[in-house]
């Protein structure tokens, strides 16, 4: 078995990411890295979304960007711009197909199926495998299934997309249905949850179907592609070791309160390039603090007043779009925090603090 100055353990989002960002920055002319993955072939598996607040190494895989949105509540929407921002979608099979093919070139990167064909004693290991979660009933979720569509005719306005529409079924928890239009007859189609994870929640295709031909008026589809998910709304359990490093959703990269993840990740990695060469003793990398705190809060009011949210949502996005899109990107500052928190209604927010 081979040493490797680095391992990578797990090669999805984060674990390519993090390759790709030291492989294209030149840290590993030198050095070599083991990257570690179980599956046989890369294929569209994901959809990652976000508004770009800041540069990333992957616009060639962008499926599509929008800079009109809405939020839907039973019998009022609210239609917004965010040209600042632009809401981004990437498409998982372009990234893999454009890290891999760029990886290959490298000599000093190596990928295998298991951590035991690598030696790991000599190596920093970049974990992004989180450990298993039981489902004990009480922790929240972001759970979802999004049917990617065609139809026939040119239904869609693909110049702006539908953030969340609330005028659906919530079954006491929060439920909201998704809507990326790719183009005039394709679109991402999403149901989603904010909840507990019960049993009673998870007829997504039903869900689907229902919403796509009663609230869309579409009954003449194609579906083309499915994804199914969830994300915890929860920090992971983690172990620490020395010469190791958790990265993606294993490092706390997921934003609590919204699953937002992707732009997290490129920001983490970019901080580990550059401190590359002194990994071991660098500080941890963390989302801030305050929306550490916030997110807590926010999540609390989730738990206990889940009625309430479709309303909380709406309202929050009555601020300034830019305002509200910094602010659960993490690159609000105090003004624009405090303009949000001034949207909430005070004394559930309250009830929740003490």
């Amino acid at each position: 078995m081979k040493d490797f100055d680095y391992i990578i353990i797990g090669g999805g989002c984060a674990g390519l990411s993090l390759a790709y960002e030291l492989h294209i920055h030149k840290k590993l002319d030198n050095k070599t890295l083991a990257i570690i993955e179980p599956r046989t072939e890369y294929k569209k598996d994901r959809t990652w979304s976000f508004w770009k607040v800041v540069p990333h190494n992957f616009e060639d895989c962008v499926e599509k960007k929008w800079k009109n949105f809405s939020i839907n509540i039973p019998s009022k929407t609210n239609f917004l711009e965010c040209n600042e921002y632009p809401y981004q979608s990437i498409n998982s099979g372009t990234f893999y197909k454009k890290i891999n093919a760029t990886l290959n070139e490298n000599e000093n990167i190596k990928f295998f199926k298991d951590i035991k064909e690598v030696k790991t004693e000599n190596s920093f290991i970049f974990n992004s495998v989180p450990l298993p979660v039981k489902n004990n009933g009480n922790n929240l979720w972001q759970h979802f299934c999004g049917i990617e569509i065609e139809t026939k005719n040119n239904i869609f306005d693909d110049s702006i997309m539908n953030l969340m529409d609330f005028d659906c079924e919530q079954r006491e928890s929060v439920h909201f249905f998704y809507t990326l239009p790719y183009s005039k007859n394709k679109a991402l189609v999403e149901t989603t949850w904010l909840s507990k994870m019960n049993n009673n929640e998870k007829d997504y295709d039903k869900q689907l179907k229902d919403y796509i031909e009663n609230n869309l008026k579409i009954k003449n589809y194609k579906i083309v592609y499915k994804e199914v998910g969830a994300i915890p709304l929860f920090y992971p359990s983690i172990i620490n070791k020395n010469n190791n490093m958790n990265i993606g959703t294993a490092g706390g990269m997921t934003r609590l309160s919204t699953g937002y993840t992707f732009l997290n990740i490129q920001e983490h990695c970019k901080y580990i390039r550059k401190n590359i060469e002194n990994i071991s003793k660098s500080k941890k990398y963390e989302i801030g603090g305050k929306y550490q705190f916030l997110d807590k809060i926010f999540l609390r009011v989730l738990k206990q007043n889940p009625e309430k949210m479709p309303d909380i949502f709406f309202k929050m996005f009555k601020t300034s779009p830019n305002t509200v899109i910094k602010f659960l990107s993490n690159k609000s500052n105090f003004l624009e925090d405090l303009t949000i928190i001034f949207r909430m209604p005070k004394w559930v927010f309250l009830k929740e603090l003490f």
